[in-house]
């Protein structure tokens, strides 16, 4: 896609939709139909025109082809490319079917002189991440290929999984398990300048092997960091946006929604 030198590329992360077959279902009393409208509604209000949106998995939470296909549907009316990958509530091979076609079935796209790669850490029936052995190697060839490309310069990864950090005590046994293949195989790259991912369902932004990790909150439930047991934030949904200059450099920010409060179930210790 041909930007001009100065423009850089202008993506936005969802994440965690968690949308059901019905409408009117809720998670912790969130229906999160509503709440995944309302960050679309923030996103055509604020963004003006985008070169991706991608969505980092936990599309649905019922894992339903009538979940998926109004995600597809509600994403398309904002007429930008996008592509998306599987949660550990998602069924990927679904996915793949319903994408076929589409820009959701790609797993790498360019960008200027960015490469975006995605990659699939759900296990069938697990909560916790793997990347396996085919999804390194894909990684491991995109990475390469990248360095071989006098087009591109820079490299983003999405992936659903958390990679190391977590804010929780709960949350330690539920994210990617072998993040040091992962690392193995990025720190030697000079071009991946970025890790997006989803999961945890709140803000984080760190470095780590001289790689800026992102993670984005939810567009419905926000969990509480810095807690031994689960519970929810009271923050509310929302969206990422990354801006991808030709320099490598990236600028982000968190876009929540504004005003109330959004209904949840506060006490819950669990989901």
């Amino acid at each position: 896609m041909a930007k001009d030198q100065d423009s850089p590329i202008r993506v936005v992360q969802l994440t965690d939709t968690h949308l059901y077959s019905e409408g009117s279902d809720t998670l912790l009393k969130m229906n999160t139909k509503h709440s995944f409208e309302q960050v679309l509604e923030l996103i055509q209000l604020h963004e003006g025109s985008l070169d991706l949106i991608l969505a980092t998995g936990d599309v649905a939470q019922d894992a339903s082809a009538a979940a998926y296909d109004y995600f597809k549907s509600s994403i398309g009316g904002l007429n930008v490319p996008f592509m998306w990958l599987p949660g550990n509530h998602d069924n990927a091979l679904l996915m793949q079917s319903l994408a076929e076609g589409t820009s959701a079935a790609d797993k790498h796209v360019q960008l200027s002189n960015w490469l975006v790669v995605t990659l699939d850490t759900s296990v069938e029936g697990q909560v916790q991440g793997v990347l396996s052995v085919d999804e390194l190697s894909f990684l491991s060839d995109q990475l390469k290929y990248s360095e071989l490309d006098d087009s591109i310069d820079h490299v983003v990864v999405g992936m659903h999984h958390n990679i190391n950090q977590v804010t929780a005590g709960w949350m330690k046994d539920i994210g990617l398990q072998n993040p040091q293949h992962f690392w193995e195989i990025a720190k030697k790259s000079n071009e991946l300048k970025a890790v997006v991912f989803g999961h945890i369902h709140q803000e984080l932004d760190f470095v780590f092997e001289d790689i800026r990790c992102l993670c984005t909150p939810s567009t419905c439930i926000q969990f509480k960091p810095q807690v031994a047991n689960f519970a929810l934030d009271k923050m509310n949904p929302g969206y990422r946006r990354l801006s991808l200059h030709q320099d490598g450099s990236i600028e982000t920010q968190v876009v929540r929604i504004a005003g109330e409060q959004l209904e949840a179930d506060f006490s819950s210790a669990g989901y």
